[in-house]
């Protein structure tokens, strides 16, 4: 008597190839992720805060002795232009921030360079930018006055240690930070030392230098305010101490419009400089 042992109906049953992957319509892939910001949509919040400031003086809301309205403050700064003061000022301010931001920037490269490329380096210098990192900068201000005197010297090396550690760290991040496969290829294909760095360690720290500089760019200006009130003879600090000195609040208020729009403007040009650089990174922004 034979016994028939039936098949299960898995092994037997034909198996239907796979359906492919639906493809995801282009509307519904833009709606996944952020869309492309709007040339000039930046402006909108700070043009809310100028027409809701402006409508709080007409209303008689704000008292003109310590808050004047956004009309008071540009009639200020024409007559500022006219007599020169404003530009004579602002020409010294951008000189100082300028130079400070240079000297930090390369500074904060190259010990990134010599801290993340190399043990020995990381040995030396991070500890000790790090110690940096925990003590401001404006702390520092009794001390280099004690050893640079109050003059030029002093206000550009208090911008450069305010650009130095954003610099520093964030470039520092990238350059440790690089994917170890990227390396082992780079090793895999006999890449020359050049030829590495042109290749894998730029591309891979350049993300995060520009996160620094963009950091930077605007520490420049709020340690600019600082030291430009301190027995200096010119910049848009200067003229703000002086104005307080005679309650004079509308130059006041133009130099801190002057501040906000040097900031506004720099990290603008930073995020464009970016953009161009970085343009075969597709990011949600891109």
């Amino acid at each position: 008597m034979s016994v028939t042992i039936a098949r299960p109906a898995l092994l037997t049953a034909p198996v239907a190839p796979a359906a492919p992957p639906a493809l995801v319509p282009q509307s519904r892939r833009r709606r996944l992720g952020r869309r492309p910001s709007v040339p000039g949509s930046r402006l909108l919040g700070p043009l809310v805060v100028v027409v809701v400031w402006q409508a709080a003086a007409w209303a008689g809301l704000l008292d003109p002795r310590l808050l004047t309205g956004p009309d008071v403050v540009l009639q200020t700064t024409w007559t500022l232009i006219q007599d020169g003061r404003l530009g004579e000022n602002v020409a010294a301010s951008l000189s100082r921030a300028l130079l400070g931001l240079a000297i930090g920037t390369v500074t904060g490269v190259v010990l990134a360079v010599l801290a993340g490329a190399n043990r020995i380096g990381d040995a030396f210098v991070d500890g000790t930018l790090q110690v940096k990192r925990a003590v401001p900068s404006l702390a520092l201000i009794p001390l280099l006055i004690l050893w640079l005197g109050v003059g030029e010297g002093f206000k550009v090396t208090v911008v450069a240690l305010g650009v130095l550690v954003p610099i520093y760290i964030n470039t520092y991040s990238a350059l440790t930070g690089i994917d170890r496969r990227y390396v082992e290829l780079a090793e895999s294909l006999g890449l020359g030392r050049g030829e590495y760095v042109r290749s894998v360690l730029l591309p891979g720290a350049l993300p995060g230098f520009f996160v620094g500089f963009r950091l930077a760019v605007v520490g420049s200006w709020t340690a600019l305010i600082v030291v430009e009130t301190i027995n200096a003879t010119s910049g848009v600090g200067y003229m703000m101490s002086q104005a307080q000195l005679y309650a004079q609040s509308d130059i006041i208020l133009v130099g801190l419009v002057v501040y906000g729009v040097f900031g506004f403007t720099s990290d603008a040009l930073v995020r464009l400089l970016e953009k161009k650089v970085l343009s075969w990174r597709r990011t949600l922004a891109s």
